[in-house]
């Protein structure tokens, strides 16, 4: 068995993961998973090497809360500096966190602008020099990357070769292209190179795209034996998605009403005014689906500013609509 560095060789293995997405697995909603179903590895939003090494630092910090439920938590982060890697890697470490994530997969036109991202895979020479940096940096913590197969064509076999040469703990390989963003079936059928270049390594292999919940996880697992499976767009509204005593299909519209209001007040107790309550609104509508009437509540709930404002739209849905519950 392979023996993975840092709290990833305690990881009972298949290992499953949370994906850091940007505005979405913030502090606030990651305390929600921890509570209802907490994965093995809970991931922060991506943040800026070169902005956490500037003078804007300190709004970029709030992106790199945590609290102790959400231990092992992982800073991802993205950059095209090996210099501002480094510095980063110290705070992060400084910071209290398990580990580090390198963003190689981005495909967000803004973030290739800057040449970081998914603009690594092209540049093998430097991504590597990348990852040294972050080790150098980051002392005992664990370094891991997060990747894709390709900028425009599928190069799984040489990037994840040059990958491997750096011996981070763990690569997490997102089955698409750059290009092809999230508009394509992730090509899992790609998934048994990338295990057999790291078969007689210590580097872990996460399979990530298109995976909907543990069962179908369960069964990835088997036919690719990777290590484990980092999920990602299946979490939105669904915090339970990890708790395999929960059956999503079962969770009444009360349940979901309270998870609702109980995140809505989180997010207003970890964030206060550092972040707009616009962001918590796509979790909102997430929540609503599945039962009469959830068109209407979607709507009802786009002017909300707060979390007492979610609380009145619920009891004025529930007022509406008592035959539901």
């Amino acid at each position: 068995m392979k023996q993975p560095t840092g709290f990833w060789s305690q990881l009972t293995r298949p290992i499953y993961t949370l994906a850091p997405m940007a505005d979405v697995t913030d502090a606030a909603f990651r305390r929600i998973i921890a509570r209802h179903g907490k994965p093995g590895v809970l991931f922060t939003e991506f943040v800026s090497c070169d902005g956490l090494c500037s003078p804007g630092q300190t709004n970029l910090l709030k992106c790199l809360k945590y609290d102790e439920s959400e231990h092992p938590i992982v800073a991802q982060v993205f950059g095209k500096n090996p210099e501002t890697f480094y510095h980063t890697a110290r705070l992060v470490s400084q910071l209290g966190f398990d580990g580090i994530d390198i963003n190689m997969g981005c495909p967000d036109r803004n973030v290739l602008k800057q040449g970081a991202g998914a603009n690594l895979i092209d540049q093998p020479e430097l991504a590597k020099k990348i990852i040294a940096e972050t080790k150098r940096g980051a002392g005992d913590l664990p370094v891991s990357i997060k990747t894709r197969i390709g900028t425009g064509k599928i190069v799984i076999r040489e990037w994840i070769s040059h990958l491997l040469e750096a011996q981070p703990v763990a690569i997490t390989v997102h089955l698409r292209t750059a290009r092809e963003m999230s508009k394509v079936a992730a090509h899992w059928d790609q998934m048994h190179h990338a295990v057999e270049l790291a078969e007689n390594t210590n580097t872990l292999i996460l399979g990530n795209g298109d995976v909907w919940n543990l069962r179908q996880a369960d069964d990835l697992v088997k036919q690719t034996n990777v290590d484990g499976i980092m999920f990602g767009r299946a979490i939105l509204g669904n915090p339970w998605l990890f708790n395999r005593d929960v059956v999503y299909e079962d969770i009444t519209i009360e349940q979901k009403f309270a998870t609702m209001i109980e995140h809505a007040e989180l997010y207003e107790k970890v964030f206060g005014d550092e972040k707009r309550f616009v962001i918590m609104r796509k979790h909102l509508w997430a929540y609503v689906t599945g039962f009469n009437g959830a068109k209407e509540l979607r709507v009802m709930l786009e002017d909300t500013e707060n979390a007492a404002d979610v609380r009145a739209v619920l009891d004025k849905f529930r007022s509406a609509h008592a035959q539901l519950f």
